[in-house]
C-alpha cells in the first residue's frame, strides 16, 4: 500500500441557503450568523487550522460574499482601531486573516451536498482532504478531527464520523453498518442515506466530518440524483466502498448541529458561560432566570 500523503486541505461546503433561520439568513449567510462575538464558521475554519490543516476551500453561492470579507483583511478599520489605542481588537483581526490560506469557489446550482464536494476538485487534486460541514460545531476540547486524520494516516483510507443517535433520529442521516476495529474506529460495510429506523442497520449516524482519499470525486461522478435532483456524498462514499475500505470513527460528546435553532442557542449558552470575561456574570443571570421560572 502506498503510504498516505498528509492532509493539508480541508473543504468547507457553505453554500446553504439556511431556510431554518429565516427571516435572519434572508440578507446574510447562516454561516456568518454570530456564536457569542464569532460568526459560525470561523469556528468551523480553527478547529481544521487546530488539526494541522492550512489550505481551506470554501464553497459558497450566491449572496455569500461575506463570508469573503470577513477572513480577508481591512486596512481601514485595523487604523481605525490603532488610532483608538484598541490594539487587541485590531490584532483579533489581523489574525483571522492569517489563519489559513483560504479560497473560495461558487457550486453554480444547489445540487447537494455531493456536488458541493464535486467542485473541489480541481483545488484538491489527487491528495486526500478533510469535509467539515459549516454548519455542525465541535467543541475545542474534542480532538475529533485530529483523530480522524491519524486513523487516516494509519490506514490510508477514508474515514467518516459516527456517532449513536436514538432510533427516531437515524432516519435524518446517512447510517452506517459497521464491523469493529477497535475502541472507536470500525469499518463501514455499507451506508444507508436517512433509513426507515425498523430496517436501519445501526444507531450510528454519520456526522459531518470527513477524511476524504481523492478516489471520491470518481465516485461522486458516478451517482445518480436522488430526491430533489440533489447529489449525496453518502452515496458516494457508498459506491467508493466497492473499491476500497472505508473506516468511521465513533465519537459521543462535544458537537452541536448549529443549523437548528435549539443547537445554536445552546452553543451560545455554552460558550458564554465557559468565556472568562463572560463567564461569572452570565451563569448568574441563567441561574437567576432559571429560579425566576420556577417559582
Amino acid at each position: 500500500m502506498q503510504a498516505p500523503r498528509t492532509v493539508t486541505t480541508a473543504v468547507i461546503p457553505a453554500a446553504g441557503l439556511g431556510t431554518r433561520f429565516l427571516p435572519a439568513t434572508k440578507a446574510q449567510p447562516k454561516e456568518m450568523l454570530p456564536v457569542v462575538d464569532k460568526p459560525a464558521i470561523q469556528y468551523v475554519v480553527e478547529e481544521a487550522v487546530r488539526a494541522g490543516i492550512d489550505d481551506i476551500l470554501i464553497i459558497t453561492g450566491r449572496g455569500k460574499r461575506s463570508l469573503e470579507d470577513h477572513f480577508d483583511r481591512n486596512f481601514e478599520l485595523e487604523y481605525f482601531l490603532g488610532e483608538k489605542g484598541k490594539h487587541a481588537q485590531r490584532d483579533q483581526l489581523v489574525n483571522i486573516a492569517e489563519l489559513a490560506d483560504i479560497h473560495y469557489v461558487r457550486q453554480g446550482e444547489p445540487l447537494g451536498l455531493g456536488h458541493a464536494i464535486s467542485v473541489a476538485r480541481k483545488h484538491v487534486g489527487d491528495n486526500p482532504f478533510a469535509v467539515l460541514l459549516g454548519d455542525e460545531w465541535m467543541s475545542p476540547d474534542t480532538p475529533l478531527l485530529e483523530n480522524m486524520i491519524a486513523t487516516y494516516e494509519r490506514y490510508n483510507r477514508s474515514v467518516v464520523a459516527l456517532k449513536e443517535v436514538t432510533p427516531e433520529e437515524i432516519s435524518r442521516y446517512g447510517c452506517a453498518k459497521p464491523e469493529p476495529v477497535s475502541d472507536r474506529l470500525v469499518q463501514i460495510l455499507d451506508l444507508v442515506e436517512k433509513p426507515d429506523p425498523a430496517v436501519a442497520p445501526s444507531n450510528l449516524a454519520v456526522m459531518g466530518r470527513y477524511v476524504l482519499t481523492p478516489e471520491i470525486f470518481d465516485a461522486l461522478a458516478q451517482i445518480e440524483p436522488g430526491s430533489g435532483g440533489e447529489l449525496q456524498l453518502t452515496d458516494a462514499i457508498a459506491l467508493l466502498l466497492q473499491s476500497q475500505a472505508v473506516y468511521g470513527y465513533t465519537f459521543s460528546e462535544g458537537r452541536y448541529d448549529t443549523g437548528q435553532v435549539l443547537d445554536y442557542l445552546k452553543v451560545i449558552v455554552e460558550l458564554a458561560s465557559e468565556r472568562e470575561d463572560l463567564g461569572p456574570e452570565f451563569r448568574a443571570f441563567l441561574s437567576d432566570f432559571v429560579r425566576t421560572r420556577d417559582l
